[in-house]
This record gives structure tokens, sequence and C-alpha cells, in this order.
């Protein structure tokens, strides 16, 4: 114990003390004395309830094996099944139709639309891209990916290929066109862009090739910095801005009949500063390396040195954007993201405070150190005062109202106003979606958003149906009806709580970052079905898809949506399983081979080297975006298949052996990856093989526990 020390009766790492007390608090009208008395109350009240909820997690879970055993699928009784879960609590009372309260939410979050980042906190250098991601630029988007096709004489190639250019221009007009239509003629046409100035309120005055033209809507110009050969004009359209660079000198600006360099979007209206899913934090070292991060956010001060293209770069936080306003005044526009933080979950423990030497709940720890670090934030992030944090993996109603009685506590404990602390609900557990009107209901003061999680949501389905029978492949699990009911129901049931104008509601994550043009094509199913914001993997990916919020007006699909009717639970439930024998071995054989693959390709990065979100090859070599989530999924599919014979434990093994090898290959290049293939008994490989064959014995069919145990293994050999 000589790495902790005691405040107010907890046993303390050193490590946090010292970031608290040297780091955390200092500026803030907080004693070190009230911060530890606050922790140590706020666990002592709170720990009780979080073992009994958890408790509560195992019993209804076990209750459910029970009836599947029993009866098989749901589809053999599925009112039976719905009036089964409503005798066990699993299914709560739905409150009378209410509207949110929630009160001093920005208007990121309220009244204006756009892509959502989700990023490891952990990592300095992606966490401020992401926080900068708020303003892209659009020819760099459409040049650097494959939303323009590179094809043919469209090639991007070693150097600058002008024709590749003259389609990245060619497209960027369109959207202007879309967004920003003329008069008359094009944006393709255009010859000068001239800001007026003529005493009164300044006029955006456009030369094409056929002659004058004007914005249809004038109030969509909004102000400008700059004249002549080099200027900014700044446009708004459903509340997002686009700026036209003017840059006459530059090398893409010559080639332009207007002098146009350039077309910046807002992109990124939020950015999720993840403590959870995509990060590796398994110890106190890591937890402050956490902490240290989001409090230089919130400070503003975060920066970041490394070595790029043979350059030492430094990366900061980007300043607001000035100009002068169209009516003359300054128009100051946020020149990063919004900042959210996720907290972890309700399950995990943390021996970084302990209390009667047990660790305490890793939730309450995040829930007190994350809103201290973000009460240094003076208006940067927040306008109005507001902390915005991301609750994931709740199950029900009742782990809802847990989250903000403890947000509760943390605001007496910083003599915070009450509900400043706001939550966000992800909606990616089983009894969450089925209660979701009286999850919402539970946190009506507090919440800001509910969101979707297709993957949390699926590993959870798996396993709460875990003796129903054999699951599905995992691409077949995607077209079926309960999916389509989940999506539209947390849509629906956000709207009929007055969402809509007031708080968000998001969809979930494009898995795949090298893949812009099919993801052009599809994201715009998520504006178009009411959702203010959705995930995307990359700055990159938020310039693009904030294009769609330009196509999209979110606030008149959410009218048309309104009077919809809400899918049944009977739909929510209907989740097939394999029809015995209806799969060959091939089939079998090569599914196996798709989920181990991807278990040891996320697993080896995040047990080595303690990277939680990555670009993981797939078995095909196509790069996904990895966080626990995915291999949630995956481990949760080959423990159904082993526990419905379809694959025996040999089988199993086998498969993960010889994809350890392939695994080993794709990373090859890395000078920090030790290969499996070569030790079978090594940590991270046992890790992998255990999340399948054990997959069915772990809490809510959760990856942390395992990948917890195997990183604090890794990481004692190595300090050795």
């Amino acid at each position: 114990m000589t790495d902790y020390l005691t405040k107010s009766g907890l046993s303390v790492h050193k490590l946090l003390v010292d970031f608290v007390e040297k780091e955390a608090l200092p500026g803030l009208a907080v004693s070190a004395d009230q911060f530890w008395d606050g922790l140590a109350h706020l666990v002592r009240e709170h720990m009780p309830t979080n073992a009994r909820l958890l408790a509560k997690r195992d019993d209804i879970q076990a209750r459910i094996d029970e009836w599947h055993r029993k009866y098989g699928p749901v589809a053999n009784n599925a009112q039976g099944y719905e009036f089964f879960l409503k005798e066990i609590g699993y299914l709560v009372e739905e409150p009378a139709d209410f509207t949110i309260e929630t009160e001093s939410l920005d208007p990121e979050i309220s009244s204006v639309c756009g892509p959502q980042l989700v990023v490891p906190v952990s990592n300095a250098r992606y966490a401020l891209n992401a926080a900068n991601a708020r303003w892209g630029s659009l020819y760099d988007a459409l040049y650097g990916t494959d939303a323009i096709s590179r094809d043919g004489d469209l090639a991007p190639g070693q150097a600058y290929n002008p024709a590749r250019g003259a389609a990245v221009v060619a497209r960027a007009a369109q959207f202007l066109d879309e967004a920003f239509p003329l008069t008359t003629g094009s944006h393709a046409d255009v010859t000068a862009y001239v800001v007026a100035e003529q005493g009164g309120p300044a006029n955006l005055v456009i030369d094409t090739k056929s002659g004058p033209a004007t914005l249809k809507n004038g109030a969509a110009f909004v102000g400008y910095e700059g004249a002549g050969e080099k200027a900014e004009i700044v446009l708004r359209h459903n509340g997002l801005h686009a700026v036209l660079v003017i840059d006459r000198s530059s090398a893409i600006g010559s080639t332009h009949a207007a002098g146009l360099s350039d077309v910046i979007v807002e992109a990124a209206l939020t950015t999720i500063q993840d403590c959870e899913d995509s990060v590796a934090a398994v110890d106190a070292e890591d937890k402050v390396g956490v902490y240290r991060n989001w409090l230089g956010l919130m400070q503003g001060n975060l920066e970041d040195t490394f070595e790029k293209g043979g350059k030492t770069i430094t990366r900061k936080l980007k300043a607001d954007r000035i100009y002068k306003g169209a009516d003359g005044k300054e128009l100051v526009l946020k020149g990063r993201s919004l900042l959210l933080v996720r907290n972890v979950g309700h399950l995990m423990t943390t021996d970084a405070v302990l209390l009667d030497g047990k660790p305490v709940g890793e939730g309450l720890m995040d829930a007190a150190v994350t809103a201290l670090c973000a009460m240094h934030d003076k208006g940067n992030n927040s306008r109005n005062g507001s902390i915005y944090v991301v609750k994931p993996k709740m199950h029900g109603p009742e782990e809802v109202a847990f989250a903000c009685a403890i947000f509760a506590s943390v605001e007496n404990v910083l003599g915070l106003k009450f509900n400043t602390i706001k939550i966000g609900i992800m909606d990616e557990e089983r009894r969450t979606s089925a209660n979701l009107k009286a999850a919402i209901y539970e946190a009506r003061q507090r919440v800001f958003f509910i969101n979707t999680g297709f993957l949390d949501r699926t590993g959870d389905e798996i396993h709460t149906s875990m003796e129903a029978g054999a699951v599905l492949r995992k691409d077949e699990i995607k077209s079926e009806k309960w999916i389509n009911s989940y999506e539209d129901r947390n849509v629906l049931i956000g709207l009929a709580c007055g969402f809509s104008g007031k708080a968000q509601i998001g969809k979930g994550m494009w898995a795949r970052p090298d893949d812009m043009a099919a993801m052009m094509d599809a994201k715009i199913g998520h504006p178009s079905a009411g959702a203010n914001t959705a995930w995307v993997p990359s700055p990159t990916a938020a310039t693009l898809h904030a294009l769609h919020y330009h196509q999209v007006d979110v606030f008149e699909a959410q009218k048309r949506r309104h009077n919809q009717a809400l899918p049944s639970l009977s739909e929510l439930f209907s989740m097939p399983v394999q029809a015995p024998y209806s799969l060959s071995r091939e089939e079998i054989t090569r599914e196996l081979e798709n989920n181990a693959q991807g278990i040891l390709g996320y697993v080896v990065r995040w047990v080595q080297q303690g990277v939680g979100c990555s670009k993981v090859p797939d078995i095909n070599n196509v790069g996904l975006m990895e966080d626990r989530a995915t291999c949630r999924i995956s481990s949760q599919a080959v423990a159904n298949w082993l526990r419905h014979g379809l694959v025996s434990r040999d089988e199993v093994t086998s498969v993960f052996e010889r994809m350890a090898s392939v695994v080993d290959e794709q990373n090859a290049g890395d000078p920090l990856y030790r290969p499996m293939a070569e030790n079978f008994q090594s940590v991270a490989f046992q890790a992998a093989l255990d999340l399948a064959l054990h997959g069915a014995d772990q809490p809510s069919g959760y990856t942390e526990p395992l990948l917890h145990a195997a990183r604090r293994k890794v990481k004692a050999r190595d300090a050795h």
C-alpha cells in the first residue's frame, strides 16, 4: 500500500492525489478536503446501490436464460414473453406523456444539427484533432477520399492531379448550388465574390460568366473578413456555416475564375471525448492520463508535439473565428467542437481509490473527477455553463435514475448548481431500449441526448437471448426487423418526449473510415430519419457528413415523423434464431474465422499496447474502426454458437490459432507488435480466446473484465 495515501478514510493512489491536488484543484473554489470528503461520501452513499443494481442485472439474466431453456425463442410464445418480462421487472410501467425540462443547453445540442465525433481522450493528438474538427476543408476532404472517384484520370497519384482538383472544385460548386443557390446561374460560373459596404448592411455581390447574380436567400450571407484578392465570406444554411476562402495568390485560387481557394464547412458540432469504450485505462496511471487530457481541453491549454513527414508539429486548440458581420457587428463563430465527456458505465471498479481495501466504482470516480476538470471551462466550451456527460451501458430506468443521483451528489460536493451536469443516455442496452420513455423520464431535467448504438445493442441482444438458440450471422442481423424497430423507436420516443428543438437524437457510427463514397450514399439516411446528429470516424468524415445536414432540414424531417406509429415491443424482441442445419460447414467456418480474426486484431493491440480504438483490418484487409463494442458482438456471436453446438471448443481454438497468423501478418509493419502465432500462451492470445470460450459467462457479455485483467498482466510484466 506504499503507493496510496489516506484521504477522508479512502486509500487513494498517489498519482491520482497529485493530479487532483496539484493540477485539477488549483484555480477553483474547491479545497482538497472538500473534494476528498465529498468523494468519500459519494462512494459510501452510492456503492451499495451500485452493487444492488449489478446483482439485479444478473438475477434478471438468469431468469431470462431459464425462460428460453423452457420455451425456446421468443417467437414460440411472444405474448407470454412480454408478460414474463413484466413479471420479473424487466419491463416497467410506462409514464404518462411528458416533455423534457432540461435547461441551459447549448445551440449545438438544441437548435443546430450536424456530425458528432467520438475520440479516445487518452490520446492527446486525437483529442485535439477532434476538438478542432468544428471546421474542415471541403476541398481536402473531397480530394483525399473516394468521395471523388479515384478511377482513370481522377486517380490521386503522388503529385497534385489537376483533373482531380477540377472534379473537387466542381463538386464543391454543386454543394454551394444546393445550399446557397444563386438567383441565376451556378457557383461553377462565378468570376467574383465581392462584399459591398455602403454605409449600411454589407451585401454580397456576385459576378458570373453570364452577368451579375445574388444569393436567392440574401440572409444567408452573414459575415466576412478581408477584401479583394484575399478574403473570407461567411454563409449560413440550416444553422451551419460555410466559409468561401478567396485567395488568388494560392495554387488553387489562382486557377479559379473567382479566386476560390477552398470552402471551409462547419463540421463536427459536437465531440465525445471518451473515457470508456475507445480507451484502455486499467489502473491509476492510465486514468490520470485520461483525466489530464480532459483537464487540458477544459482549460484550453492541451498540446501535443509529434513527428509527421519529417517535421516536428505542435498541435493546439484552435481559437474562435472572428468576422465582421453583414450587419456591421462582430461575428464570433466557435473554433472548436462542443466537447462532451463519456464516463464509464456502472459495471467496473478501479483500484485507483479503495474503500476498506476494496476498489470503488469507476463510474463514481469518473463522475467526480471529470466534473471537477470541467469546472475550468470559462465559456470556451459551453457558453451556458453546462457540463455534458455521456453515460453508457445503463440497463433500464432505474440505472438512469441512479446516474442522475450520482450527478446530483457530485454537484453538491463541488458546489455546482443543481442540474449543471447533463446526461446523454446511450440507448445501447436492451432493457433501456424496451423502457426508453421511462428512462428518459428519470432524466427529464438533465437529458441532452439519446443515441442508438447498433454495435453494443447487438451484443446485448445476443447475450440477453443467449439460451434462445443459435444467433444469425452478423451481416444477417443488420437487416432484421428488430434493428429497424430499435432505430425507429429511439427517434419517435425522443420526439414524443419533446426533444425536437431542445435536445439531440443521435445515430451510430460509420465504421469504414476509408469508404467515404459509400458513407455519402448511406449516412444521409440518419438526418432524413430525424436524427440531429450521427457518429463519424474522423474529422474528414465529419466534413463530408456535414453536407447531409445542408441537404436535409432535420427539424422538418422530425415534423414529418412526429405522429408516426411506434413499433411494438414484439417487433423490438423479434430477433430470430438460426434454423437448425441451415448453414453448411463452410459457411460456419467462414463466419467463425471472420469473428476470430476481428477479435484477435482488436484485442492484441488493446492488451499489448493499450490501444482502445483503432483502424483494424478485417479478414479481407478492409480497415474498420474497432472498439470494445465491436469486440463484444464478435465474442458473443462465437460464444452463442459454441453454446448451441454449431462449433466445438476445439474448433474455436483451432480457428483462433489459424487466424493469429493472419493478424500477425497484418501487423508485420508495427515495431511494437508481438506475434501471437509464435506463442499461443501469450496474454493477448489467451485474452482473445477467453472472450469467445467464456463469453456467455461475462456480465452482460461485456469484454472489460477480461481485457482489463490481461492488460494489467502485460503492464506488470513490462514494468519489471
